[in-house]
């Protein structure tokens, strides 16, 4: 088989089953080194308060941080508090936002929730994982980001890239979102904690991508337990 063909076939496997546990002293070298790669452990979305960030997430499901980013450059210049998107109205809103997916259904949950920011909280944005929760279209995940990125709490977000380096790397392996979550929360170095989120997703984003990860040059190669690293290494 050609090198060619030896990489689109693995390639169809590079999602394996979960690796083995990395143990205490691999996960601080990990966090180690990633902390010296990744000199900026900051989300990709553009915002300049704790209501833009807030929309921003909940407009990224399922959609890009760059495709969020085109909408609510135009969106934010024209409305970026709770009454100035309730102002714009439903329609006003998606006009604005139509370039991203589910825009409809995200629309009318930015709309419910800018309304209850105003009834529930003066317009600010509530600092507690329930109160976040409680507001329409934000789940475990998006009050995560919130409350980490905003508020600064050592809280973990697990979207689809860290819940494939926990599972891949065996830095914090489960079969659910909360079960990697909740491992994650545990196994991290605590002097890492509040940055994690970060580290992991830009790694997941740009080294250890789903089909073809980048085992040649990822900083955490010695670390990682990744069963066919070698051979990704070969090919990257």
């Amino acid at each position: 088989m050609t090198k060619t063909k030896t990489k689109l076939a693995i390639a169809k496997t590079a999602d394996t089953p979960p690796s083995r546990s990395m143990n205490t002293t691999k996960r601080l070298a990990f966090f180690e080194k990633l902390s010296q790669h990744i000199k900026e452990p900051v989300t990709e979305l553009n915002y300049s308060s704790d209501f833009e960030l807030l929309i921003a997430v909940m407009l990224s499901a399922q959609a890009t941080d760059k495709s969020v980013n085109i909408a609510t450059d135009k969106l934010f210049k024209v409305a970026n508090t709770p009454q100035a998107i309730l102002d714009l109205g439903l329609e006003g809103l998606k006009s604005h936002i139509s370039s991203i997916g589910l825009y409809n259904s995200k629309a009318a949950n930015v709309i419910k929730t800018c309304q209850d920011l105003l009834d529930k909280h003066g317009g600010q944005v509530p600092r507690t994982r329930g109160e976040l929760e409680a507001l329409a279209g934000v789940g475990r995940k998006t009050a995560n980001v919130v409350l980490n990125t905003a508020f600064g709490e050592p809280v973990m977000a697990v979207d689809t890239h860290i819940f494939r380096v926990g599972n891949r790397t065996g830095l914090a392996t489960g079969k659910t979102v909360l079960a990697v979550e909740n491992a994650l929360m545990k196994r991290i170095p605590n002097q890492f904690l509040v940055d994690a989120h970060h580290y992991l997703i830009l790694h997941g984003r740009y080294t250890c991508m789903a089909r073809s990860p980048k085992c040649g040059s990822c900083v955490v190669f010695d670390e990682c337990m990744f069963k066919d690293k070698e051979k990704w290494a070969e090919l990257s």
